[in-house]
């Protein structure tokens, strides 16, 4: 199948409330252009060079979600246009995100990545290390950002119960957080969570936005 059939489909088959973000990274322009073309406006990438790269051939109207480890050198290149970084996993981080979008006269939509998986190799802040960043008068301080919700990948396993399980532990978190911290925060509505192989769990278990690109863009060339 095409892209543009592979993004019809899947968006047909989304619960309301639920956003697609197409994960674009290592896929060329034209890829990303036949996917605009079929509708699609939300798209993530990982890396801030190839963003950057992409970002000036491409339709104003996009909307880039940076999902990939997010070093703080590289805030800068991304802040003028960026709409949402999904991958905040730690203070200084945040900081720098702050800092860069005020240079840029913009606020930026943040979430903030928890690890929830049992893989070491992922990034995020713990669930007790994330309510204390929340409650940290530095985190008050960022008037440029705009914290949205949560952010976390689950194992990279068959087991759909330690899958389901993890999901539910970052659901849980942010229903928590939400309550104590963010009550009067409207905007912290977000929870992003679900790649190709098990955004369908974690729709079921309260994502608002699925982070998919095998199965709208096919294998990635490295």
């Amino acid at each position: 199948m095409s892209v543009a059939s592979n993004i019809r489909q899947l968006k047909a088959a989304l619960p309301a409330g639920v956003t697609l973000v197409a994960v674009s990274k290592f896929h060329p322009v034209e890829m990303i252009r036949e996917a605009y073309e079929a509708g699609q406006r939300v798209f993530g990438e990982s890396k801030a060079q190839e963003l950057t790269a992409k970002q000036p051939r491409l339709p104003d109207d996009i909307e880039w979600h940076f999902i990939g480890h997010l070093q703080t050198n590289k805030v800068k290149y991304i802040a003028p246009f960026i709409h949402t970084i999904h991958s905040i996993d730690s203070l200084n981080l945040l900081q720098e995100v702050d800092k860069q979008a005020a240079r840029s006269g913009r606020n930026i939509r943040v979430l903030l990545q928890v690890h929830v998986a049992a893989e070491d190799t992922k990034f995020g802040l713990t669930p007790g290390a994330c309510e204390e960043l929340v409650r940290s008068e530095a985190f008050a301080a960022c008037r440029h950002v705009t914290v949205c919700g949560l952010m976390g990948m689950a194992t990279n396993t068959d087991d759909t119960g330690q899958v389901r399980k993890e999901f539910r532990t970052l659901h849980s978190l942010f229903a928590m957080l939400k309550e104590r911290y963010f009550r009067d925060n409207p905007a912290f509505t977000e929870l992003s969570m679900g790649m190709s192989h098990d955004y369908r769990l974690a729709i079921e278990e309260g994502s608002t936005l699925v982070r998919v690109g095998s199965l709208i863009f096919g294998d990635r060339t490295y």
